[in-house]
């Protein structure tokens, strides 16, 4: 979903001064606790780059389909921010988000505006601020490897999924659990599922619609479909 603003996705960011580390040197609690620096600077040039980018109009589109639906909530393992940028209301995060920063050992909530003024050494490393509670060092409010997923937003998302009315799944490479189960238990529940990929996935001969495009293009023309007289000559 986000690529098509211009976001690498993890791995694919991993470019430059960060090509030469393995993913899970930078994205779990202990590689943290060993070089708070190197894995807190990856972070705040992801935020940056991030903050920098425009979410495309298919973030708009979503907003504008809200508006015809009863409901419509939006599932994403996307950690870039970018759906409540844009006006979502209803958006459940599995991922965590690269706008929610709290300190390692209680949890304590942390500005990112603050981070702002921080610089990076010659390697990208910065050291970490200290929170204002504890002093314990502020770590991205994102899903860590070997870290559960928010049990609010998985019970959220897993509900939803199972009483849906259809299920649209955009841009996912089906292959993460756990969020790849949940075309699954659409499926298994005889729910519509609709999948936009440029790309086939594992679970592209089993929707009901696979639709072979872009997600900033798909959305747009299906919000278009949907409200036409809200389109902008």
């Amino acid at each position: 979903m986000s690529r098509d603003s211009g976001v690498p996705t993890f791995r694919d960011a991993l470019t430059g001064l960060w090509s030469r580390y393995d993913p899970h040197e930078l994205a779990n609690e202990p590689a943290f606790r060993r070089n708070p620096a190197r894995v807190f600077g990856w972070y705040l040039w992801r935020w940056r780059l991030v903050r920098d980018a425009q979410p495309h109009k298919g973030y708009h589109a979503l907003v504008r389909m809200a508006e015809v639906f009863d409901e419509l909530l939006v599932v994403t393992q996307n950690v870039d921010g970018f759906h409540r940028r844009v006006g979502s209301k209803d958006v459940v995060e599995l991922h965590g988000s690269l706008e929610a920063f709290r300190c390692l050992d209680r949890g304590h909530t942390y500005d990112a505006d603050r981070l702002r003024s921080l610089t990076a050494s010659a390697e990208g490393e910065v050291e970490p601020p200290e929170c204002d509670v504890c002093g314990s060092p502020i770590r991205p409010g994102v899903v860590w490897f070997g870290e559960m997923l928010p049990q609010g937003a998985v019970e959220r998302a897993w509900s939803a999924v199972s009483q849906c009315d259809a299920l649209m799944v955009v841009g996912t490479s089906a292959v993460v659990y756990p969020a790849a189960e949940l075309p699954s238990i659409a499926l298994a529940r005889g729910r519509p599922v609709i999948e936009v990929n440029p790309e086939q996935t594992p679970i592209s001969g089993s929707v009901d619609l696979w639709w072979p495009e872009r997600a900033e293009v798909a959305l747009s023309r299906l919000a278009d479909l949907l409200a036409p007289s809200t389109v902008k000559q």
